[in-house]
């Protein structure tokens, strides 16, 4: 099973069997409050019939076509009806299978975009500690969570990390922490050891999720902007998490009001319904390929899957429901009452952060002895006598309901989040 103990599951294994709305149902017949979004992609809750029917009318109509000098209408209207939302500029799409995927091809769309401009030296990537983004071997050589690199070599080449901004000074701050922007000076100093001629691209997660909900200081990604543009450096934000609605915008960047060069999602761009990735690209990229003969292949890259008429239906579906419900702002609109809630648990013990932003939080525990050990017995009470799902990262609880969540199911989550922390040690 995938980043599970698998020894320990199978001792006592948590198995769900259905799905509705805001909740699961386990194997042994209990209600679930999902406290998760599933795994961050279920953004407008369980088992939406308008998906459920959208992909049976495709798999009826055309479960497949090749996507490799063909085409078929689905990942075209999508596309056109997604970048609706992305920020001026990046009207563009790359359709993948998954977050990983998508990580994987932006770097690549990167170092092939410099080549195509006449600057194939420029061929570094940097990435940030704490930073995930995906399990490719290029994703987990830009990431930094040492867990996800140290049994599979030396990975890339020519990769270096920009430090992270969890900063002490910053606990328990709610919303976005005042200090540390300029972190995001460390790439000055990474230019001039390295050369920006040397350098293809910075990527890194507007808001850090699968870390523990890290969140960019004030101006620290318009700074990491500024100096990228200035020295003709692509910015890639990886929104696999924070796309479609999860920070009270379309994207992190429309919240922030940064413009990167390229954008990956994942997740919620079908509510989890089917696999589908995509990499929203910029103009101006796009554009630096269509050169030479009208035959040439501009770009040599791409999967099976791209644009997979199902995923497409269950992509054109998710977006009807978040565009009819407003489910992009529904995250802003509950910010603070979600934030309240939240930091209502700080004087609990063991508690040594909490962090918030839009409908996504963190609660971060002092470690024992065992590193992850308190993180594991608060999700494990939760499920269990909670009947609440939390994500557990190390130490960390992480929260990301469901946009379509309530305020009474924000207590029901908190509460059982509550009692979790005071029974156990």
């Amino acid at each position: 099973m995938p980043f599970t103990a698998n020894r320990q599951f199978k001792a006592e294994p948590r198995m769900l069997v259905g799905a509705r709305d805001m909740h699961y149902t386990s194997e042994d017949g209990r209600t679930i409050l999902d406290g998760t979004a599933g795994l961050w992609c279920v953004n407008a809750g369980h088992g939406r019939s308008t998906i459920t029917e959208a992909v049976r009318a495709q798999l009826e109509r055309m479960d497949f076509g090749p996507t490799f000098q063909m085409g078929h209408p689905g990942p075209f209207e999508l596309a056109e009806r997604l970048v609706k939302h992305t920020p001026d500029g990046i009207n563009k799409v790359f359709f993948t299978n998954s977050g990983s995927e998508s990580v994987d091809s932006a770097l690549k769309i990167a170092l092939a975009y410099h080549r195509a401009k006449g600057q194939g030296e420029r061929t570094r990537l940097i990435g940030r500690e704490k930073g995930y983004h995906g399990v490719g071997f290029g994703g987990i050589s830009v990431g930094g969570l040492v867990n996800n690199r140290r049994m599979f070599g030396t990975l890339l080449n020519g990769v270096d990390h920009l430090r992270h901004t969890l900063l002490p000074e910053n606990a328990f701050t709610q919303g976005i922490p005042e200090q540390g922007a300029e972190l995001a000076d460390d790439l000055e100093r990474m230019i001039a050891l390295h050369g920006a001629d040397t350098i293809a691209a910075v990527i890194v997660e507007p808001v850090a999720g699968s870390a523990g909900v890290i969140l960019p200081p004030v101006g620290y990604l318009q700074r990491l902007r500024e100096i990228t543009r200035r020295h003709g450096i692509l910015l890639i934000f990886d929104e696999v998490i924070t796309g479609f609605g999860r920070v009270g915008e379309p994207f992190a960047a429309n919240r922030f009001g940064v413009t990167p060069d390229m954008i990956t999602a994942a997740k919620g761009l079908t509510n989890g319904a089917v696999p589908m990735g995509a990499v929203f690209v910029a103009d101006f990229i796009h554009d630096a390929f269509m050169n030479g003969p009208d035959s040439a292949i501009e770009l040599f890259h791409g999967y099976t899957y791209s644009g997979h008429p199902v995923a497409a239906a269950a992509g054109l579906a998710t977006l009807d429901l978040y565009e009819r419900e407003g489910l992009f702002q529904r995250a802003l609109e509950l910010e603070e009452r979600w934030a309240e809630a939240l930091h209502s648990l700080s004087d609990l013990p063991h508690i040594k952060d909490i962090r918030n932003i839009g409908l996504v939080g963190a609660v971060e525990f002092e470690p024992r002895e065992t590193v992850g050990a308190r993180g594991y017995d608060v999700f494990h009470h939760c499920f269990w006598q909670g009947n609440t799902l939390v994500r557990c990262t190390g130490d960390t609880i992480a929260l990301s309901p469901p946009l379509i969540v309530s305020e009474s199911q924000i207590d029901e989550i908190i509460g059982a989040l509550k009692h979790a922390i005071k029974t156990v040690n």
